[in-house]
């Protein structure tokens, strides 16, 4: 179970009973184990709660032993519908592949926080501050807002995290009224547009 966590990738205790050939009750005693231990960390979001390494020292262990013991982990392989894996909406924010990649990047550029305060939310660095408000996202209207403002919020399909709270809904209303995606009428779907591309690649250089 903590091989197959090596990718990066959360997983339910569900899908970990697969992975090691138990039993969903056995499953969770290994990891109520692997927790007291610091060797996993869980994520309740919903119903669901996912599972993720404790640490990086923790895949750096995984990894050397891997390399002693000459065995290859498998990929995780989202079988996620390909029109939601791409874009969709999760709530009133971006999700899905392009979602994710934004997110990545934005931290890549240092737009973000180096880390969410205690694992749970994000500040803008001045950096930050100057690029989204270049793109026309309102900050001071989105921390005004009685909600959380930014935090890494799971993804259904990639297992990584996205840009959740109202920044991420900020986000989501900039790139629909600039037409970089558009909604499906009867789904999550979104579509990303040509204009889209052109600009996700030139921008950040996110291939959609």
């Amino acid at each position: 179970m903590l091989y197959c966590l090596v990718d990066g990738h959360a997983r339910t205790s569900t899908e970990l009973a697969v992975v090691g050939e138990v039993s969903p009750s056995t499953a969770s005693v290994h990891l109520a184990r692997l927790k007291a231990e610091h060797l996993v960390k869980v994520l309740a979001q919903g119903k669901h709660r996912y599972y993720s390494l404790g640490s990086a020292d923790v895949a750096a262990a995984l990894e050397a032993l891997n390399v002693v013991a000459g065995r290859p982990r498998d990929h995780f392989v989202p079988n996620t519908p390909s029109r939601l894996r791409l874009a969709r909406t999760c709530y009133d924010h971006m999700a899905g592949t392009v979602a994710v990649l934004l997110h990545d990047r934005f931290r890549a550029l240092e737009w973000l926080s180096a880390e969410p305060a205690d694992g749970l939310e994000y500040d803008v660095t001045k950096k930050g501050v100057r690029a989204f408000d270049a793109l026309g996202v309102d900050l001071a209207a989105a921390r005004a807002l009685r909600r959380r403002f930014a935090f890494p919020c799971l993804d259904w399909s990639e297992r990584r995290p996205h840009l959740g709270g109202a920044l991420g809904a900020a986000l989501l209303h900039i790139v629909l009224k600039r037409k970089w995606v558009v909604q499906d009428l009867d789904s999550r779907a979104l579509s990303v547009t040509p204009a889209g591309r052109r600009e996700l690649r030139a921008r950040f250089g996110v291939e959609a």
